[in-house]
């Protein structure tokens, strides 16, 4: 069966046919294939599960699950579904009725309603209350933002002839894509090859002008005597006590060392510091099994067995925890969960040694896991296989809504909190923005205690405009996937990892990426670059990569939750006014404003909005905390600060925000000097907004750190205590 887009513009004709036929004949075309007689029957399509009001996954007769499917096929095959299960009692009771078979029809009118056109017009689903999402009625409108997936049905002839067409052309059209950025980039850096050569050649040091140079030099240096050590101490005692290497000076003794052998393994980078990592297997609501590390401290925790780390469900928030500390009198570390970039894996926040995030925060004293999104390093799904396009329809809502979901509800399983830390980077910002949006998953923020966002991904920076994403976004969406087919985006560059020497695909991604993303390692360690690139890039569907770069999504709005005409009308008021006044803005004299004339009386004045009237978030929001890149051409994060400061989000809470005008997009997680510009007032405010402050053991340079309080609990307290001292 071939892609069905939803929204057709001809309604499909209803049949007068049997209950159990229409059922089965929905069901067959959601199934996971199709059934070759009742004992193939368990791979069926049961019900549909609505896990919010616009996201419904299909469970399976055997109880697993498969991807979402259009709201309007879900809710097709829970009608069909109840018409069934209530027709079969009726006849069993007395016979078909009059009520019954008016209940038939209404249903079969309400199936042909459902095939409607797709407006090209933001809409959202009933705000009524809702007593089960199960029969809740879908939206009739489609989100321009988030536009209807396809719909792929059970393997045939026709769909598989369809798949292996688009496989053929996406790859030499993508291959070839992936031929052109590759030439570019490597043309763009003839200039600063000859440039460096010329600097050599007149006996000056093409690396004297890089703003960190003095420091890469003494940490080479420091690196090749540990190398040094290590190597002396393995000869000579084949033992490995961490007296002599300077990286157990801390108290974390090594179990790893010598040359680094760049390998695509954070564990192994982890026991060259004296921790070491553990790696659990997550099932989302709609089926994928995704990776989450977990970053440990050896000397205190003892590696769960195999089965017990295996994934144990699709269903979140359930069941109970468990504690797993050598030694139970200690107080538990506060659990952190890291989630990473576009492109990349978790391994992006292991790569600097002392000075990665990851190891940085565990050291501190936080209880460290990395989330990384479905597919990645390897695509699995409890059903589905690679070669499936079902395995791959999916976008930036499902890593939001379900990857993000699952991951949290393992940690809070696994260490028993109530709340978790939240800490991500570029597309970790950008799901975790959309699955807390008031439309999409808001209960997911009353497990966070605070969301800190590294260069946040909300609003597009001008490289959106470069000559090869603006080719992709001129390209119709069936062009597209012509393209770069309906699996995978462009595998050719897994394929290349798996070949290629570590050194030369470090050298030659960091080329390529440089190139498309306009940054440079200016201010990273550079004898560590080849070893950040050997996390990226990861599986990621060619769907996504639609919704950042095609011509209906972020491309063209330029934003993940307001249209362009959303945002640009809230532009021009910024210009002529604030929302909550003029000129109250705390950055006033950084954005121009234009004085209301009021001397013809109040018939003049601008009309002002009410306060938060286009809000993404409710009251379920957890506080933010946001670092800004001031040099990202990539996103543009200072909009989206100028958003919260002018008050267009009431419930959110702002509880750290910093611009750092030098920085690029990934130097918030890879510069050197990421320790004193962003980490440790990240670790402050993990522990400022942590919520179990007397059970946790309070992180290393966090001793004076006081608890932070929401500006109305101030606000109550001071008038208590003016109460309080009126009344004395």
């Amino acid at each position: 069966m071939g892609a069905v887009e939803t929204g057709g513009q001809n309604p499909p004709d209803v049949l007068v046919t049997s209950p159990a036929s229409d059922f089965a004949i929905q069901s067959e075309k959601l199934s996971l294939k199709k059934s070759l007689g009742p004992e193939d029957s368990n791979s069926s399509a049961a019900e549909a599960r609505f896990v919010t009001s616009d996201d419904a996954v299909i469970v399976t007769a055997d109880g697993n699950r498969l991807p979402t499917v259009p709201l309007q096929e879900a809710y097709k095959l829970n009608v069909l579904k109840d018409e069934l299960s209530s027709e079969g009692v009726d006849k069993r009771a007395s016979g078909e009725n009059a009520e019954t078979q008016s209940r038939r029809n209404e249903a079969k009118s309400t199936a042909k309603r459902l095939y409607k056109p797709s407006l090209h017009e933001k809409g959202e689903a009933s705000k009524e209350p809702i007593g089960d999402l199960k029969m809740s009625m879908p939206p009739s409108h489609t989100n321009p933002l988030f536009p209807p997936l396809p719909l792929y049905g059970p393997p045939s002839l026709l769909r598989n002839l369809q798949c292996w067409t688009f496989r053929f052309t996406s790859f030499f059209l993508s291959a070839a894509f992936l031929a052109v950025i590759v030439q570019g980039a490597l043309f763009t850096s003839v200039p600063v090859v000859c440039r460096s050569i010329w600097l050599r050649l007149t006996f000056r040091n093409p690396d004297a002008s890089r703003p960190f140079h003095e420091e890469e030099v003494r940490r080479s240096v420091t690196r090749k005597e540990q190398e040094r050590l290590w190597k002396r101490r393995r000869s000579s005692s084949g033992g490995n006590d961490g007296q002599e290497c300077p990286l157990g000076n801390d108290g974390f003794i090594p179990t790893e060392g010598g040359p680094d052998p760049i390998v695509c393994d954070v564990g192994y980078y982890a026991r060259r510091l004296g921790l070491d990592v553990e790696e659990f297997q997550v099932q989302t609501e709609d089926g994928f099994v995704i990776d989450l590390w977990h970053v440990y401290d050896p000397r205190e925790y003892t590696k769960l067995d195999d089965a017990d780390r295996l994934h144990r469900g699709p269903d979140p928030f359930t069941g109970g925890s468990r504690k797993r500390l050598k030694d139970p009198a200690k107080k538990p570390k506060f659990p952190v969960l890291l989630m990473h970039g576009l492109l990349q894996s978790a391994g992006a926040y292991c790569v600097n040694d002392d000075d990665s995030l990851a190891f940085y925060l565990c050291k501190s004293g936080y209880d460290v896991w990395l989330g990384n999104n479905r597919c990645g390093f390897k695509p699995k799904h409890v059903l589905l296989d690679y070669s499936d396009p079902r395995m791959w329809c999916w976008n930036i809502r499902q890593m939001g809504i379900f990857d993000l979901s699952a991951l949290t509800s393992r940690v809070l399983h696994e260490t028993g909190f109530e709340k978790i830390g939240l800490v991500a980077h570029s597309q970790g910002t950008t799901e975790t923005f959309v699955a807390l949006a008031k439309e999409q998953r808001p209960e997911l923020g009353e497990k966070l205690t605070v969301f800190c966002a590294l260069a946040p991904a909300a609003y597009a920076g001008p490289l959106i405009g470069k000559m090869y994403f603006k080719f992709m976004r001129v390209i119709s969406p069936a062009l597209f996937r012509l393209m770069f087919g309906i699996h995978a985006f462009i595998p050719i560059m897994m394929t290349m990892h798996s070949i290629l020497h570590p050194r030369i695909y470090g050298w030659l991604g960091y080329k390529v990426f440089s190139f498309l993303f306009d940054w440079s390692d200016a201010r990273w360690d550079r004898a560590l670059k080849n070893r950040m690139f050997q996390f990226a890039p990861v599986y990621v569907s060619s769907e996504s990569m639609r919704w950042w770069l095609g011509r209906e999504c972020f491309a063209k709005h330029k934003c993940i939750l307001s249209t362009k005409e959303e945002w640009r009308s809230e532009d021009k008021e910024d210009r002529e006014g604030d929302t909550d006044g003029f000129l109250g803005h705390p950055h006033a004299s950084h954005y121009p404003h234009k004085k209301p004339d009021l001397s013809n009386g109040p018939a003049d004045q601008p009309r002002r909005l009410p306060k938060g009237l286009t809000a993404w978030y409710n009251e379920k929001v957890p506080p933010f905390a946001l670092w800004v890149a001031g040099s990202d051409n990539l996103v543009n994060g200072e909009r989206l600060l100028r958003r919260f400061d002018r008050g267009r989000e009431p419930h959110v809470k702002v509880v750290h925000s910093k611009v750092i005008p030098e920085y690029e997009h990934l130097d918030v997680i890879w510069a050197m000097d990421a320790v004193h510009q962003v980490f440790k007032e990240v670790r402050e405010v993990l522990w400022k907004t942590c919520n179990a402050r007397g059970l946790c053991r309070t992180p290393v340079g966090c001793e004076s750190v006081s608890a932070w309080v929401p500006e109305n609990m101030q606000t109550n307290i001071e008038e208590v205590e003016q109460s309080s001292s009126d009344s004395a």
